[in-house]
């Protein structure tokens, strides 16, 4: 459903010359899955997300949605996609429901089929209870959920969501990503959305592609990204002595792959049960002031530091 070959694209940033936010992006989004797009803010995913729904034209590449080629037929794109920006498209002078009825006449829709469209908008994404109300008096939950159904009132193959969830609290995240997983199940809807949260990532998408300063550093199924530096995660708080204490411990037969953060030192292992007696009995008596000790799973966050050297939180 969504197809992209060397995109690039920069910018004037002053001084600076130019700044290249995508360089050589290329995807392969399948039809019916959530594609998580996962990076730190400044990466490149708004730009590439902006490319792929013709708001902007690429310096260089290709890309075709759902078939469509983005350059060659504009408009074509935005008859198969719907995107959901960041910052939403509400008024809040206006009803939900006036929303998605000028929503769907703006595609075209006749006014009777237009009405009937948002009364199951309202009811699929249980809005029904306050549709006349003003978009101002809605929370953030309800009036996301509102952007989200002003992206698929015209009902199209791919819907883009800009971190759909940024601002809203933990019940409302989950409830958005109840909604989202719907649309794919219930409407065998592509969805691609760019998120620099972690556990969203994981959670929600089928799949993951890592972007880092404009270019793709890793992607699968979180799972896959997880199992690719498979073993054990120990972080070890070394007090200040984080260089003394990759000394002793990076050489160690037990010892993976070592890695420094602000949190201390980030230990890779096969086994912590076996490695955290050795740990300590390496820091015993070394002059070393032992910090604690925090024992984890590989995350996506162990995955964004093994391709980039960083924590995606510290970024």
């Amino acid at each position: 459903m969504i197809e992209t070959r060397g995109l690039r694209k920069s910018f004037a940033a002053g001084k600076a010359g130019r700044v290249e936010a995508v360089r050589g992006v290329d995807l392969d989004v399948a039809e019916g899955v959530i594609f998580g797009f996962l990076g730190p803010n400044g990466a490149g995913k708004t730009t590439t997300l902006r490319i792929l729904t013709t708001l902007i034209d690429p310096d260089e590449g290709r890309a075709r949605i759902a078939g469509v080629d983005i350059v060659g037929d504009p408009a074509g794109v935005r008859r198969v996609c719907g995107y959901v920006a960041q910052g939403g498209g509400t008024s809040g002078q206006v009803t939900g429901r006036e929303e998605l009825v000028m929503q769907a006449r703006m595609y075209g829709i006749g006014k009777t089929e237009a009405r009937a469209r948002a009364e199951t908008a309202l009811a699929a994404f249980e809005l029904t209870d306050f549709a006349d109300r003003q978009c101002r008096t809605y929370s953030g939950g309800q009036r996301r959920r509102v952007d989200i159904a002003l992206g698929v009132i015209h009902r199209p193959k791919v819907l883009f969501l800009d971190e759909p969830t940024v601002g809203l609290d933990p019940q409302s995240r989950v409830r958005l990503w109840d909604e989202v997983r719907r649309l794919r199940d219930e409407e065998g809807m592509t969805v691609f959305l760019t998120t620099h949260y972690l556990d969203e990532a994981d959670a929600l998408c089928d799949r993951v592609a890592i972007i880092d300063h404009g270019q793709i550093v890793a992607e699968g199924t979180p799972l896959d990204l997880k199992r690719d530096i498979a073993g054990d995660v120990i972080t070890v708080g070394v007090n200040g002595s984080a260089a003394a204490a990759a000394a002793l411990l990076g050489d160690r037969p037990f010892v993976r792959r070592l890695e420094t953060s602000k949190a201390g030192l980030l230990l890779y292992v096969d086994d912590a049960s076996s490695a955290i007696p050795q740990i300590l009995r390496v820091l015993d008596g070394s002059g070393i002031e032992f910090g604690g000790m925090e024992l984890n799973r590989p995350t996506l966050d162990d995955v964004f530091l093994t391709k980039t050297g960083r924590l995606i939180r510290e970024s």
